[in-house]
């Protein structure tokens, strides 16, 4: 997770020699843990399961404007228009260059309320530690990252503003990350526009199992 980010979603791997019950596990961690983190579940891996970082396809997140900051009355309809454009071009650095790489593919839902958000995705957050803004301004999306697509947040917001023809200003906005998934039909022999066509989308939490006290 980026510095200055926030998230409902974040997943650890640990390797232990013996574990209490999920329940027991997370009341000792919850009560030592540092103030603004909590741990949500605790489950089991099978034996021989990938590390969880290893297999993320995609992420949730919310993008908020922070107070103070200028931004468009009717930002939904032309974020709507935004992504009816046949391609949306950003410019994606690497450690040893820069390249122009088209992302819409990789923009898989996108709403401005939560409620239509979690009825597109099928994923809730329970008791959100997103930081809430008078303005109201949010867009939720739901977006490729991972080791095969790594797209950020950050640089849709800047072709967005770039389209709208308005100042891209990287404090406006409170990135929130909600959920993280893996894909269960991810094959990266293929070319990735083929498999995320064919998507399907699992919580990286529903690989494991709850550890019965």
């Amino acid at each position: 997770l980026g510095v200055g980010l926030t998230s409902d979603g974040e997943y650890m791997d640990v390797q232990m020699n013996g574990s209490y019950s999920s329940k027991e596990a997370l009341e000792r961690l919850n009560a030592v843990m540092n103030q603004e983190i909590q741990v949500k579940s605790y489950v089991e891996l099978d034996e021989g399961s990938k590390n969880a970082m290893s297999i993320v396809a995609a992420a949730d997140y919310c993008i908020s404007v922070k107070d103070g900051y200028p931004f468009l009355e009717q930002y939904e309809q032309k974020f709507d228009d935004f992504l009816t454009q046949k391609e949306i071009i950003i410019r994606k650095k690497t450690k040893k260059s820069e390249k122009e790489m088209n992302v819409k593919p990789y923009i898989y839902q996108v709403a401005y309320t939560e409620k239509d958000f979690e009825e597109k995705t099928g994923s809730k957050v329970d008791h959100t530690v997103a930081d809430i803004y008078d303005n109201g301004c949010k867009i939720y999306m739901q977006i490729a990252t991972g080791s095969v697509v790594n797209i950020k947040p950050e640089v849709i917001m800047e072709a967005f503003c770039k389209y709208a023809g308005i100042a891209y200003e990287p404090f406006a906005y409170q990135v929130h990350r909600r959920e993280v998934y893996a894909d269960l039909n991810a094959d990266t022999k293929v070319e990735v526009e083929k498999y995320g066509k064919k998507r399907n989308l699992v919580t990286l939490e529903s690989f494991g199992h709850v550890i019965e006290g």
